[in-house]
């Protein structure tokens, strides 16, 4: 979320936090428009980020992983990758190596094909998760810490100190490198500028070192401590996180309505920032704050399949289990005349901005597949990659885009650290489990028709000389249909069969659920 902070000219940026009992809530707007949205629940673990101290319950040679108990109902995954030492980071340059003075001589690193024995099924590992459960899957984890400070993150194991490429001025990384020179480190132990910390004062890196430097000793006390499988460390809560990670200088306004987190948040920020405190004030308003600043509405848009664009047009997001469907359609907008192919490339632009937009506010990830309208020159098709590109360079989840096919067809995998919004938000409906669709009220019509026809011709079979009456229990949808377009149809049925027919509407009954019962005995023919 702290990249979709950096401030753009002449925008009013405003931190709204909404604090109750059962979950926190956290967004962003800009000229009140919602860009940024978070929630955390009081039942929520908070395990991303979190460090633990597992055990391995089995090892999985065709998965080339392992499996820990971290005390959790569903067993972490560990790749075996992810049990080696971590290679060079390309978004970070690295400017320094603290290297452990007087230390024995390295061994060879190990191998995939060392973890057997190095990490047999019920011995002790110290593992960090990077990805929550998602479905049916558990979190996923590293051996590679990584402790997040304002300025700097610790990086416990590895000895490579840097900085973030996002700090691209030449002069200002230079600053920083001599910066991380002079820090006062233990011997192996790295560590990595964020881009949150350029422009910032020597004091500002070496208060935060003090403070993520406790927290990893408080750390190595429960490794020692601790039996497995224990926590070791959790990440801090929504509101705290937001003081951590978000650039308070770039936000002209923070309001919280808590007494307790208002405090809190002032006492944490004015630590890092004396002058970003006074941007901090308390909601006192009668009217829920997520309702003063029309968020609510905005959250619940978040929830719909289509999504309007501002000129006419239209995206719509479907969530599937394999990937993100978003589709692009003109809508009005190709009523309004004009070159054909400039007006589907401002379409297209439009449309690259909300999709975007709504990227982030959903927290879509994993494969996102998204058809714009078919563009003929390459140029406009180039135009809108890169303007995608560009609005998701600031993306605080690891993307990669490809360019447009031309077929109008953008790929995009996008880092899935947790459960979209409307996982959060929303369950599966009990009407149509989860489907979005129930069958017509044709189809119910057709069926009970088919349905019928077996039941009477299994009574014929009977051959006892009596007279059946059978009464239908349906739903009123499918008994407007019944006395309406296929009444004759029964009628038909009645003098062919020799049956009598009463139906019955039952509003209780499922549109797709219907029973045909004996109207003298009450027995039910299935």
């Amino acid at each position: 979320m702290l990249a979709v902070f950096q401030k753009e000219k002449g925008s009013y940026r405003e931190l709204i936090i909404n604090s109750e009992p059962l979950e926190k809530r956290v967004a962003l707007l800009v000229d009140g428009r919602l860009e940024k949205f978070e929630i955390e629940r009081e039942s929520d673990n908070r395990m991303v980020g979190g460090i633990y101290k597992g055990r391995i319950k089995n090892l999985d040679p065709g998965l080339k992983a392992a499996f820990v108990d971290i005390g959790y109902t569903k067993n972490a995954f560990l790749h075996y990758w992810d049990m080696l030492p971590a290679a060079a980071d390309s978004s970070v340059e690295v400017v320094r190596v603290n290297k452990r003075k007087n230390a024995p001589e390295r061994p060879a690193e190990p191998t995939v094909k060392d973890i057997p024995n190095l990490y047999p099924p019920g011995s002790e590992i110290v593992i960090q998760v990077t990805k929550g459960p998602i479905g049916t899957k558990g979190p996923r984890t590293t051996t590679n810490l990584s402790i997040p400070g304002r300025y700097l993150i610790l990086t416990p194991f590895s000895d490579g100190c840097g900085i973030s490429r996002k700090i691209e001025d030449p002069a200002e990384r230079k600053r920083l490198k001599g910066l991380i020179n002079e820090l006062t480190l233990p011997e192996g132990v790295g560590v990595i500028v964020r881009t949150a910390g350029e422009g910032k004062k020597p004091r500002y890196f070496v208060r935060d070192l003090h403070i993520l430097l406790k927290t990893w000793e408080d750390i190595q006390a429960k490794m020692k401590n601790d039996r497995a499988p224990a926590c070791l460390y959790q990440e801090p809560d929504l509101v705290e996180r937001t003081v951590r990670d978000f650039l308070t200088e770039e936000v002209d306004r923070v309001l919280i309505d808590s007494k307790e987190d208002h405090a809190r948040t002032q006492n944490l920020v004015g630590q890092i920032s004396k002058r970003s405190a006074g941007k901090i004030a308390l909601y006192k308003d009668s009217i829920p704050i997520f309702e003063r600043f029309n968020i609510e509405r905005q959250i619940e848009q978040t929830g719909q399949r289509k999504v309007p664009l501002p000129s006419g047009g239209e995206i719509i997001i479907d969530e599937t289990e394999a990937l993100i469907a978003i589709d692009v359609n003109t809508g009005s907008h190709k009523n309004r005349g004009g070159d054909e192919k400039n007006v589907i490339y401002a379409v297209n632009l439009e449309a690259a901005a909300e999709i975007a937009r709504q990227i982030r506010l959903r927290n879509l990830g994993g494969l996102i597949i998204m058809d714009f309208i078919d563009m003929k020159e390459r140029r406009h098709r180039n135009a809108v990659y890169e303007k995608m590109v560009e609005l998701m360079a600031t993306d605080k989840a690891k993307n990669h885009i490809l360019p447009i096919s031309q077929l109008g067809i953008m790929q995009m995998t996008r880092q899935r650290q947790q459960e979209s919004l409307s996982s959060n938000l929303y369950t599966d409906c009990p009407y149509c489990r989860g489907r979005g669709i129930v069958k017509s009220a044709t189809t119910m019509s057709v069926e009970l028709q088919r349905k019928l026809s077996s039941v009477v011709r299994r009574l014929q079979l009977r051959n006892d000389g009596k007279e059946y009456s059978l009464r239908v229990m349906v739903h009123p949808s499918i008994l407007e249909r019944l006395r309406t377009e296929d009444a004759d149809l029964l009628v038909r049925m009645e003098k062919l069969f020799g049956v009598k027919l009463a139906f019955r509407a039952d509003l209780n009954y499922h549109v797709e659920n219907f029973k045909i019962i004996n109207a003298l005995t009450g027995e039910e023919y299935r």
